[in-house]
């Protein structure tokens, strides 16, 4: 059930530079930002699943698991919880790091903060890719978008609706099939980047990053996965498995995609949201 509350304290703090603001590099090892806080107008989208035993994940990949380490009353007589998890990087709502397809480029660690937090634009095919699994997402979708608002500006982060986050959970929906193991990967059909599109992306535009709904920025025929190489060489993220896509307007929006920081990973669960303008909420499922 979707419901809004007004934010407080610490997460209109976190949030507040998105309007007005200047957001700049530091000289901060651990790679902080440095940022003039201003007045903040925008209602907050959540674009990430949450992880359980239903998460999608690759195929070949293990799935999401919990353990209870402890859930009750202590000796003490005060309630106490703690859980212990095991995830694959690439699972649910995730970032895939250049260093995942391109050796020697960006490790999850050490992407820059302003790639991740930024501007951000909603180029929909889902009209096109409901008549085509298979759908590759071109370069005249990409100019359909600027016909209508111009070019894209240097440092956007790109997020592409296929529509296919209407069949979260449902595997077989979803992917194509709801098999398991190496042999299921050949059966996979859903959405994905065309490789000219990705050369287009790296070439003649200056993206910071790019996300979409389906489980790869490769389309689930994808034997090569060349928009990942070719995306990934030149240190562009990518997101998958992004949630609420349906929620974002075209433009004028900003997103926060922060992963798990994992030292050297090829990626990792991630925390996604789109702040839009408007009144001062944030929506939950």
């Amino acid at each position: 059930m979707k419901k809004t509350v007004l934010l407080q304290g610490v997460v209109i703090f976190i949030v507040s530079f998105f309007a007005g603001c200047t957001v700049e590099p530091a000289s901060d090892p651990e790679n902080s930002l440095e940022i003039q806080v201003s007045s903040l107008r925008g209602k907050i989208i959540d674009l990430t699943y949450a992880f359980d035993a239903e998460t999608i994940f690759w195929p070949t990949a293990a799935g999401f698991e919990i353990t209870t380490d402890f859930e009750g009353i202590t000796d003490a007589g005060y309630y106490y919880s703690a859980y212990s998890f095991s995830t694959a990087e690439h699972g649910g709502t995730h970032l895939d790091a250049p260093i995942h397809f391109a050796e020697g480029a960006l490790t999850n660690d050490q992407l820059p903060l302003d790639h991740l937090i930024g501007p951000a634009i909603t180029v929909d095919v889902s009209d096109r890719a409901a008549d085509d699994r298979d759908y590759l997402i071109g370069v005249s979708d990409f100019e359909s978008w600027e016909t209508a608002h111009g070019q894209m500006p240097d440092g956007i982060i790109v997020l592409l609706r296929t529509g296919y986050g209407a069949f979260w959970p449902d595997r077989e929906k979803y992917m194509g099939t709801a098999e398991l193991g190496a042999e299921a990967v050949e059966k996979l059909h859903f959405p994905g980047l065309d490789p000219e599109a990705a050369k287009w992306l790296v070439q003649e535009r200056k993206i910071h990053a790019i996300g979409l709904d389906t489980p790869s920025i490769d389309r689930g025929q994808s034997s090569l996965y060349e928009s990942h190489q070719i995306l990934f060489k030149a240190n562009i993220p990518a997101f998958e498995n992004v949630a609420n896509l349906d929620q974002l307007p075209e433009s004028g929006f900003t997103v926060i995609a922060l992963p798990m920081k994992i030292r050297d990973g090829s990626g990792g669960p991630l925390r996604i949201v789109a702040v839009l303008p408007g009144v001062r909420s944030v929506d939950r499922r």
